[in-house]
């Protein structure tokens, strides 16, 4: 450089000087340096040669402003060449380090004010010690980075087998409602299979009965259209042949029974006033046909009134006889097995009945107001039993065998008997 650092430094602050002023005794100092010391003394005086000056007589040392300024570009345009390892203030070489100051320093900075009385170190061991230091925190952080990176692979290997389950889950999803699609075609289509079948069973039995109806009207008609020639006839003819002609032709039967409810393997007859146990048949679900046990009921309900039923059991070994309502918790019936009878009014309990012999023609008697459900053995006129309750529900005849032989309800004769005209009506 064209100028020596020490005559471009102020005395006062060790530096460069900074808009240099000149005092009368031809000493330069900065100008805020200056100020800052004639603010601690009572009189303003050169910090050098203490000679008295005054504030009016700081001139700007112009010549020396320059030579800094010249000097300040030439210091920044060697430090931009990349001229490191020199001192930025003395472009000396930077070889200790000061402890205090934490900075590299040249020789010449060691001795200036700044640095006065501080602690310094050769600049390689100063840069070794503080290698070994900033060594000795990298190595929990590149244990951490380690750590960070397997924590990540973790979370990739994680990513990917949720993608994954995902996928797998997706697939199996819709596989499964694939399935799920199939099973309710396939449910669709059967049970429509299954309601056509209904409806034709259904339809046969209604077609079956509507020709059983047709036969009965036919007969009906015939019996009418006798009758009325009879009714045409002379007198005395008339009273000669009326009752054998009548008990010829008019057979009926107070009760008949009701084949929805019928068991699958009671086969009843035509006029649905017999029944047998036989092999199991096709015949509609019916929510009211019994399923448990080869059961029947009577076509009515009765509510009121008094009534009476003749029924042949015959030779049937396992048998039910009575009237009970459609909740079964009223009414009463006789039970036959192997020529025991009891009489049941209550599922778990019985009365065992003695007899005088085999019963084969039963009557069933109710007097629904008297709260009485009577049963006479037809061949002794013996009384069998009599269940005594206040009924409140409709009473339906009730109707069980389990022998291929059959039970058969008796055409009523003309005795007698009460019967009386009770409020009956279909269920």
């Amino acid at each position: 450089m064209s100028a020596r650092l020490e005559d471009l430094s102020c005395s006062v602050c060790q530096d460069i000087f900074k808009d240099p002023v000149i005092l009368s005794c031809s000493h330069s100092f900065c100008k805020d340096c200056l100020k800052t010391w004639w603010k601690d003394k009572q009189t303003p005086e050169c910090p050098l040669c203490k000679k008295r000056s005054s504030t009016s007589d700081l001139r700007c040392n112009l010549a020396l402003k320059n030579l800094c300024e010249a000097f300040l570009l030439e210091r920044d345009q060697r430090a931009s060449a990349g001229s490191e390892d020199l001192c930025s203030l003395h472009f000396e070489k930077l070889k200790l380090f000061c402890l205090d100051h934490q900075q590299p320093v040249c020789l010449h900075c060691r001795d200036t004010k700044t640095h006065k009385n501080q602690r310094f170190r050769p600049i390689d061991e100063a840069a070794q010690d503080h290698k070994e230091e900033l060594q000795n925190s990298l190595k929990p952080l590149q244990d951490k980075l380690k750590l960070f990176k397997k924590f990540k692979r973790k979370c990739d290997q994680t990513a990917e087998h949720i993608k994954v389950q995902a996928r797998d889950t997706e697939r199996k999803i819709k596989k499964q409602f694939k399935k799920l699609h199939q099973f309710l075609q396939e449910e669709e289509e059967v049970r429509i299979a299954v309601l056509r079948e209904e409806k034709k069973q259904k339809s046969k039995v209604i077609k079956e009965k509507i020709e059983t109806l047709s036969r009965e009207i036919a007969a009906l008609s015939d019996t009418i259209r006798t009758t009325e020639e009879e009714l045409r006839a002379e007198d005395v003819s008339f009273l000669q042949n009326y009752k054998a002609a009548m008990r010829e032709m008019v057979s009926y039967t107070p009760v008949i029974l009701d084949p929805n409810t019928a068991h699958i393997n009671l086969i009843l007859s035509e006029d649905l006033t017999s029944m047998r146990c036989g092999e199991k048949q096709k015949l509609p679900e019916n929510p009211e046909r019994f399923d448990y046990y080869p059961i029947v009921l009577g076509s009515e309900g009765f509510n009121s009134g008094i009534h009476s039923w003749d029924v042949e059991v015959g030779h049937s070994r396992g048998w039910i006889l009575g009237m009970i309502n459609k909740k079964e918790i009223e009414g009463g019936m006789i039970v036959c097995c192997d020529n025991e009878y009891r009489a049941v009014s209550d599922p778990d309990e019985g009365v065992v009945l003695q007899v005088e012999k085999k019963l084969q023609r039963i009557r069933v008697h109710l007097d629904y107001e008297g709260g009485k459900l009577s049963f006479y053995d037809l061949d002794t006129e013996a009384h069998i039993h009599t269940f005594t309750e206040t009924f409140t529900e409709k009473l339906f005849l009730y109707i069980g065998n389990a022998d291929e032989l059959p039970i058969k309800i008796l055409p009523e004769v003309d005795d007698d008997d009460d019967n009386g005209d009770g409020d009956d009506d279909d269920d």
